[in-house]
């Protein structure tokens, strides 16, 4: 895949920088590694517990002498502390992101995603790493799974550390939906039932969420390192997806090209599985009423440093809120047409 730059009018902040990026192997972490080499970062370290994928991004990424690859468990204190030495920032992907998955093995998911970020945070103040970002999800908000619950987590750890520490190290956090065509997710199992000529799975003809591009979600995990004074979450604005139209939309693109009539091609409803809700939101009610917002993320400061709500270049505080997100409603099928098309041509 070749290598896309973001907008010539954003500043590059990865230059002569040394970079770690934690879940580095994932669809998130190796975007960013690409990103990184765009940028001339000056180190790229990065760090997985997946074998196969760092020798893949190692072959793909053979003539660049400047990553380093490292296998590893970010619960493990040690090989932590020892890959955050002399970094400038790191970006925190590395996450057990599977809502079932993280339901029938709850205490991995909290080792994890909870402590795995205690452990980014404790070392990179340690370390003096100017800035840290995690990246999370909007299942963070009101979670029911353990998931989101272990997410929630996550960034409240990064917001308490991000104002409360004395250290130079600036902590924040991202948070956004489903990217499309991300490994594990959604997307690439439908289009494998699509291949076989079905069925098509769904949870519940009711079932919404939030979907973003991989360039969108880089563009906001480098705006927030840009932007962040510590402690923040920012958040993607993203268009609104019914699964069922979605699914439809992708059969109607997909089947020709393997073969298969659209019209043939079943849709079988399975429920919701433990730990999913029918909507996720973007932000809780006390997030709304703080939030600044820009043409294309919200900012949700520290809720006890309201003094930082004049402090960021472009944005302003966001108003009706809540009246958004009331009025939100699903993109059309031909936006879903186009907002897939964007993707797999990318």
């Amino acid at each position: 895949m070749a290598i896309k730059s973001r907008s010539e009018n954003m500043t590059s902040i990865l230059k002569n920088k040394s970079i770690l990026v934690t879940g580095g192997t994932g669809t998130i972490g190796s975007a960013l590694v690409k990103q990184a080499i765009i940028e001339n970062a000056k180190k790229i370290i990065v760090f997985s517990n997946d074998e196969n994928g760092l020798f893949e991004l190692e072959e793909q990424f053979s003539n660049h002498k400047n990553i380093e690859y490292v296998i590893g468990d970010i619960r493990n204190e040690d090989i932590v502390s020892s890959i955050i030495k002399n970094i400038d920032i790191v970006f925190h992907a590395a996450a057990l992101k599977h809502v079932d998955r993280c339901e029938s093995n709850p205490f991995e998911a909290i080792t994890v995603n909870t402590i795995g970020t205690r452990n980014v945070i404790k070392y990179s103040i340690i370390e003096s790493v100017k800035k840290v970002i995690l990246i999370s999800t909007d299942k963070a908000v009101n979670p029911i799974g353990v998931m989101g619950a272990t997410k929630l987590l996550a960034e409240k750890l990064m917001s308490s550390e991000g104002f409360q520490q004395n250290s130079k190290t600036i902590l924040a956090t991202v948070r956004f939906g489903n990217v499309i065509k991300s490994r594990g997710s959604i997307l690439p199992k439908i289009e494998k039932q699509i291949a076989k000529g079905g069925p098509i799975t769904l949870t519940d003809q009711r079932m919404m969420r939030f979907f973003m591009s991989e360039h969108d979600a880089i563009n906001l995990i480098l705006s927030a390192a840009d932007l962040a004074k510590g402690g923040e979450i920012f958040v993607s604005k993203m268009p609104l997806l019914n699964l069922k139209e979605l699914f439809e939309t992708m059969k109607e693109i997909l089947a020709p090209k393997f073969g298969h009539d659209p019209n043939k091609i079943k849709m079988k409803t399975i429920g919701i599985r433990p730990g999913e809700k029918l909507i996720e939101f973007l932000l809780n009610n006390t997030e709304m009423e703080n939030a600044l917002e820009t043409k294309n993320f919200f900012i949700i400061p520290p809720i006890s440093k309201p003094e930082r709500l004049k402090k960021y270049v472009g944005a302003k505080k966001a108003k009706n809120i809540q009246n958004y997100f009331e009025k939100l409603q699903p993109i059309s099928k031909k936006e879903i047409k186009n907002l897939l098309k964007q993707s797999y041509e990318s």
